[in-house]
């Protein structure tokens, strides 16, 4: 909740004045990051309401499992960003036991994330399809993606990502 009304990041209009007053070279990583992660309420907005949701899913026994997989990587990168940003360790401790619950919740669910996993892995094996299709369908693949990234450069080109500032 203190993502969503702007009580956790350094935001505009109320950043501490030792932190506005100091230039980005003298800066401690504490400052830095929460000023960064403080610039766009946007993202902000976005990281929060997906904590509030993976959190309201983690009530109910039959959507659990989602509540884990949308809490998982929030709480991994929350964890990266402390160690590497932030010297904040009860914050850091937090994290990682948040973290080891939801891994714990797929350890008691095993058997349901295993099936899962089954289902979402097991194909039926292609081999009636003749290599020679197999090679015209790879040939295509890879042209359409050489042609994708002959687009997006020329994009950056014309919008000017290539020009130096």
């Amino acid at each position: 909740m203190s993502k969503i009304f702007g009580g956790q990041f350094y935001m505009k209009g109320n950043i501490p004045s030792e932190v506005a007053n100091t230039t980005l070279g003298e800066a401690n990583g504490f400052s830095l990051a929460w000023t960064f992660m403080g610039h766009s309420y946007a993202y902000i907005l976005f990281i929060g309401v997906f904590q509030l949701l993976g959190a309201w899913f983690l009530l109910w026994n039959k959507t659990k499992l989602i509540g884990v997989l949308i809490l998982l990587p929030i709480m991994l990168n929350i964890i990266v960003f402390d160690i590497i940003f932030l010297d904040v360790y009860p914050a850091l401790a937090n994290a990682i036991i948040v973290f080891l619950m939801l891994l714990l919740i797929l350890f008691f669910n095993k058997e349901v994330v295993i099936d899962i996993v089954n289902k979402l892995t097991n194909f039926e094996s292609k081999n009636s399809i003749p290599v020679k299709n197999r090679l015209i369908t790879l040939g295509i693949t890879i042209l359409f993606i050489v042609l994708i990234i002959s687009v997006d450069s020329l994009i950056e080109y014309w919008l000017g990502a290539s020009k130096k500032k």
